[in-house]
Formats: structure tokens, sequence, C-alpha cells
């Protein structure tokens, strides 16, 4: 069970990662959904969720692009479905058949390439499809969001009545319009809208001379606006039938609202699924622009990142065409605790922040941008101790908060813990401090906890190179150019180039000579030591760096060579195949030429049959010979076994008969090897005789002899051993 406290989630900035991988969701939901992303607890959830993140990471390259997933939100709508006697508008409706359709699409897509995508298939397999939903939507509800005119036998009706009505009241308008346009009663305008009605607009002087009922006027009062006696009546009637429309319409709605009800928990279950979706395809989509992959999950408790970046540093860079440069680290049994050192801004701290990001990413279900060969373990809990906590509103210092950190840290650290410390022991007094964060690493250690700490004190450097997991690292630097190379290099301390970064700084010489005074003569001399062993380290890296590449140049050369040298000796078989068969043409041409030179000096036709029929039957011999014809029928083929069981027998027999010479000659050389052996036991050694040292290949004569040793000369050199250790190559000549 993974426990990771909000602590560790603001240290690491896993927020910042949040609001960035939100921008790439279709929907309000999956965008909300996602900025509350926690690390999964269980670890069969989190690996479902990193796969289905993966399956839908890989669909970008491939030609089975999965389809748009967008969504509506019908939260509100589910809310008002719940409520008895309420009814949804049109929209609503659109609302929910889109949704239906888009999770019917999808299903129907991912049980066609289940194969390709088995954990997003799993996923939807539990969702069931009801069709009712969109058939009962489409038969009452058109594409543009009105109620179709079918839904009901009545509201056709109402409908072809208030058609009906339009055009009267459009015909009677239009007749009163131009029986007052003649008259010269109207404005040059004509007509007018008022309240969705048209009106006559009638010169103020006339309003008397047009019957019909008065609605309004201008502004300045020149015109009035009528509406004409004859369109009155046939207006009133449109109304009435308005009405009507409108309580059908609702009758309507009520009914299909109330058969939707029934399908509330599936319509709940399409608007999660799909909010889900679109959170795993917005990690996808994040994946693929930082470059990320799934690394390999191991039951074994070991990290191994290979070309690790931090994605946010990664993304900033890239937008400033900046390089970044990657980490490679790994966490073992052997290699429990990493120790860093080096220089302030030489990259410890973003070291450490991208293992324990990247390790928290991981454990939300996002793939994260490290080497597809990467390996790394679910961590029940990652504790973190970053950045400078100073408490104003609790009044604690800097070191108080820290202790509080450690006690936490003692309290919950166990052997499925990964703890990082940044600038471990500071806040206090270096020596004090410096006791006690020995202290507190040696408990973690004992704990099988695996960390990764950030110093500047020699004495935990010291402690690092004790304890046996426990290793030193640094962040490498140019001591040349004084700038980090911001490369982390396992198994060595590093400096912290105090005076030379205050050197660089600006800081005047005199100042960081009377500093060098102040300071214990065997620090400067171990800060020095350091700091050389680190320029000859990078030296040999560079040095090795070279031999690799050459190396890698000499392999591809090699291989070149290989691939040429196979050409050549296909080459070489193919001249052979053609010589051997135009050899062979030449003794058939030959013989040819000789049996039909002698014909034609005898002229015997029966000879040259003879003849021929002859060398014939020694060709086919000697073919036969060679390839032998396979057996076809039972008694060619029972034949065959038979042969073959007896020439077993005889190897058989062979075998019995050798292997009893075997014996016998292994006896008499051990005899031999016995008698030479008591012949070497009790030879005695003398001067100028060539032995050499049992097991060595070299030969020496001995010079001289002194009790049980010898002195042994090899020309360029003399060397003293036992004589036990001798074994004679020749006697010296008498």
């Amino acid at each position: 069970m993974s426990k990771i406290s909000e602590k560790t989630i603001i240290d690491l900035e896993f927020n910042t990662i949040l609001n960035t991988v939100s921008e790439f969701c279709i929907s309000d939901l999956g965008k909300e959904a996602t900025l509350t992303i926690k690390p999964i607890k269980k670890r069969e959830l989190l690996i479902t969720e990193l796969k289905q993140v993966n399956e839908y990471h890989s669909s970008f390259v491939n030609d089975n692009r999965i389809p748009n997933h967008y969504f509506d939100d019908i939260q509100k709508e589910i809310h008002l479905l719940n409520i008895e006697n309420s009814y949804l508008e049109p929209p609503a409706f659109l609302k929910i058949l889109n949704n239906a359709n888009t999770i019917f699409e999808l299903k129907i897509f991912l049980t066609k390439f289940k194969t390709i995508y088995p954990h997003l298939f799993a996923s939807s397999e539990e969702l069931e499809l009801q069709k009712a939903i969109t058939e009962q939507i489409q038969k009452i509800i058109t594409p543009f969001g009105e109620v179709d005119e079918n839904a009901s036998a009545l509201l056709k009706e109402i409908r072809r009545e208030i058609n009906h009505v339009r055009a009267k009241i459009a015909g009677s308008f239009t007749r009163a319009l131009s029986k007052y346009h003649n008259a010269g009663y109207l404005d040059d305008i004509k007509e007018s809208v008022i309240d969705h009605q048209r009106v006559l607009a009638v010169l103020a002087m006339h309003r008397r001379k047009v019957k019909g009922s008065l609605l309004g006027s201008s502004k300045t009062g020149s015109i009035v606006y009528i509406a004409p006696e004859a369109t009155l009546q046939a207006s009133r009637e449109l109304q009435n039938l308005l009405y009507d429309e409108h309580e059908e319409i609702v009758r309507i709605l009520k009914q299909l609202t109330n058969d939707l009800r029934e399908f509330i928990p599936d319509l709940i279950e399409y608007q999660s699924y799909l909010t889900n979706l679109d959170v795993v395809a917005a990690k996808a989509k994040y994946a693929q622009k930082i470059e990320a992959c799934l690394p390999k999950i191991t039951k074994e408790k070991k990290i191994f990142l290979r070309d690790a970046y931090h994605p946010i540093l990664w993304l900033k860079n890239k937008e400033q065409n900046l390089k970044t440069i990657p980490q490679t680290l790994e966490l073992n049994e052997q290699q429990q605790i990493i120790v860093i050192s080096g220089p302030n801004a030489g990259g410890k701290s973003i070291t450490l922040k991208t293992i324990g990001l990247l390790q928290l990413m991981l454990q939300s279900g996002f793939l994260i941008p490290v080497h597809e060969r990467s390996s790394t373990y679910i961590f029940d809990e990652i504790l973190t101790d970053i950045g400078d906590n100073q408490s104003i509103e609790n009044q604690l210092s800097t070191y108080s908060y820290r202790l509080k950190n450690m006690r936490t840290f003692l309290r919950r650290c166990n052997n499925s813990t990964l703890f990082l410390i940044d600038e471990f022991g500071t806040g206090s007094d270096p020596e004090l401090g410096g006791a006690l964060a020995e202290i507190f690493l040696e408990e973690f250690y004992h704990k099988k906890a695996f960390g990764i700490i950030t110093t500047h004190y020699a004495n935990l450097k010291v402690l690092a190179n004790e304890l046996e997991n426990v290793v030193n690292a640094n962040m490498q630097f140019n001591e040349r150019t004084l700038e980090p190379l911001f490369k982390l290099f396992i198994g060595q301390a590093g400096s912290s180039f105090t005076f030379e970064v205050a050197q660089k700084n600006g800081i005047p010489y005199n100042i960081i000579n009377r500093a060098k005074k102040r300071v214990e003569t065997e620090k400067i001399r171990l800060d020095k030591t350091i700091s050389k062993l680190q320029k000859e380290r990078n030296k040999l890296q560079k040095t090795s760096e070279t031999l690799e590449k050459e190396k890698t140049k000499a392999i591809e050369h090699s291989g070149s060579l290989s691939e040429k040298q196979d050409k050549i000796q296909q080459k070489l078989e193919s001249f052979q195949e053609l010589y051997d068969s135009n050899q062979k043409m030449l003794i058939y041409g030959r013989k040819l030429n000789e049996l039909t030179n002698k014909y034609f000096q005898t002229n015997n036709k029966k000879e040259l049959n003879a003849e021929f029929n002859k060398w014939i039957a020694i060709e086919k011999t000697k073919h036969l010979k060679k390839n032998p014809p396979k057996p076809k029928t039972k008694a060619q083929k029972k034949k065959v076994k038979v042969e073959k069981k007896k020439t077993e027998e005889k190897l058989q027999v062979t075998e019995k008969e050798v292997l009893v010479e075997v014996v016998k000659v292994r006896e008499q050389k051990k005899t031999e090897a016995k008698k030479i052996a008591k012949k070497k036991a009790d030879y005695v050694f003398k001067i100028n005789d060539q032995v050499r040292i049992i097991d060595s290949k070299t030969c020496g004569t001995i010079d001289k002899i002194e009790k049980n040793n010898a002195f042994i000369n090899y020309g360029f050199f003399t060397t003293k051993t036992s004589l036990d250790k001798l074994e004679l190559v020749k006697s010296a000549k008498k």
C-alpha cells in the first residue's frame, strides 16, 4: 500500500506536472480529475493504469488511432433525472445522446482491436451498451435540438394547423398592406414587427382610417404601428395553437425523461469512463511531449534509471533551446544509499529531485522520460526533506523544522521506503549537526531504506566510505573554467570548490587567502586531494570515452570486414561450383569426342553403343555413390532400417573394443606418470639445470642453491624460490 504525504508532493513540484497535463484534456471534467491525481495506493491498479497510458501512447505511432472521445458534462442532466416530475430540454437529450454514441463507438473499436489494446479493452468490457437510450432520443429529438413532429400524432396535427393559420395570417396581412399602401396611408417602411407580429407602419395623420389594433408608435410619434383587423382573429387562433404545441412538447419530453430514468446508473458509468479515458489520453499526450516511456517494474527492490530527465527542467530548457544533461543512477541492495557532494549550483538538488519526481510520477500512473531499458520498484512510501522549510506560522527555525522531519523519517522508514534529503545535516553547528546527521544516516541504513542525500559535510562522506552498502557520488566540475558539468559520478566524494567558486564570483584574492589561513590545514589538504582526484578522474573518463568510441569504430569496421569476407567466400564457393561443373563438362566432352572419333574410324555402331552404355553405367554408379537414392517403397525403407541397425550394432561393438583399449592406455599412462613423478621427486637439483616454476611456462637456469632455495636466472632478471616449487626441464650437462 503506497502512502505518500502531501509534503512530498509539494517538495517535488508534482502539482506543476498536473497543471501541464491538465492542458491536454479535452473536457472540463478531465481537467478537474487530472488536477486531483494522487499516487495510486494499490500495486494492481497502478500497473493497470500504467499499461493503459502506455497503450494509448502507442496508438500515436500505429495505424489504429483511438477514436475521438469528446463528451459533454451531463452532471446537471443526471441530477434532474433524479428529481421526480422534472423533465429535460431537447439540448440536454442531445448531450446524453452524444455521450452514449461516443461510448458505443469506443466499445466497438476496442473490441475490434482488443489484442492491440488489451488493458483499454478490459476497462471498457464492463460497460453495457444500452441502445434503447439512443433509439428513444433519436426517435423524439432532431439533430437540431427540436422535438420531431412525428413524436406524436397530436403534435403533427397541431403543427399542420399552425402552418395553415400562419399562411392565412400572411395572406390577410399582404392584402391589407397592399390596400392601405395604395391609399397612401403607410410610411415608406410600410411594415414592422412588434412582439413577433407583423404590423403596418401607418402615418399618424391616417391612423383612424386604418382598421385594426394600435400596438405602438415611433419615438417621434410620426408613425403608428397597427395590426390589421383581418389578421387579429387568426393571430389569436395561432396563439392558442402555439400553447397547445408547447403543452404537447412538454408531455412528450416528460415521457422521454421518464423512459431514460432507468438508465441513470449507465449514464453515470459512461461519464465516469469517459472522464478516466480523458485523463489517460492527457497522460499519454504529455508522455509524447516529454519523450517518456514505461520502464520495467520489478518485484526485486532496485532502481536503475538510465538517461533520466527532470521533465519540468527539460521542457523549460527546450523552450530556450538549451541542452539538458540526463542522469543515470542505480539503487540496489549493494548500493542502498548514495551520498552526493560537490559545489553549490553543481546540480546536486536537481539530480535528487529528478529521481524523486520520476518515481512519484510513475507511482501516479505517468510514463517517465528515461531510457526504455530502465527499471524501477514500487515503494510503499517516499519521504522528502528538500529546501529551507522555515515555519514562521509555527515559530520553527530551519533546523527545528528539519529535526521534526527526521523524527517522521525515523518513525516511518522501513525496507520499502525511498527517502530524499537535500543538504543533509545543515542548519546547526557543523560538528554537532554533522554528528547527529551521521546517526540518522546509520539508522536509515540499518532499516534497509533506499535513499539519496546531498551534503557538504566531510564526516558524512567518510561515513559513506565506511558503510558497506553506502556510496559516495559527486557532481562533476571543470576546474579550468570553474563551470559545473551537471554530470553525476558514482564512487567518489566531491570537493565543494568553495574558494574556487568564490574566486569565480569576484571575491578578492586577499580575502580568499585570509579565509584559507583560518581553515585547518588538513581540511584544505583533503579538499585539494579530492579536487585533484576529480581532475584525474575527469581525464580518465575522457580517455575512457575516447577509447570506447574507438572500440565502437573498430567493431563496426570488423563487422564490415566480416561482411566483405562472407561475400568473398560466397563468390569463391560459387566460382568453385562453376569450375567443377565446367571440368565435368570437359570430361564428358572429351569422352564423347573419343567415342565419336573411334566410330568415324571403324564405322561400327554396335561397338559405339556398347562403349557408350558401358561409360553411362560407370557414370551412373559414381553418381549413385555420391547421391544415394531415397527409399520409396516399404520394402526399400525396411531394408535401409535393417542396414542402419546393423551399422549401429557394429559401431557399438567397435566402441566397446575401443573403450577397453582406452582403459589399458590410461593405465599405462598413469603408471608412466607415477614413474616420472617418482623420478622427479627423487631428483636432486644441480647448478645449471634448466627448470621452471610449477604451472609456469617460462624456463630459467639455476644459478645457486642455498638449503631448500634456488636462485633462478631468466636472463633479464633473477628470482628466488623453494626447490619443492620447481620442476625439471633439462638436466645440466656433466
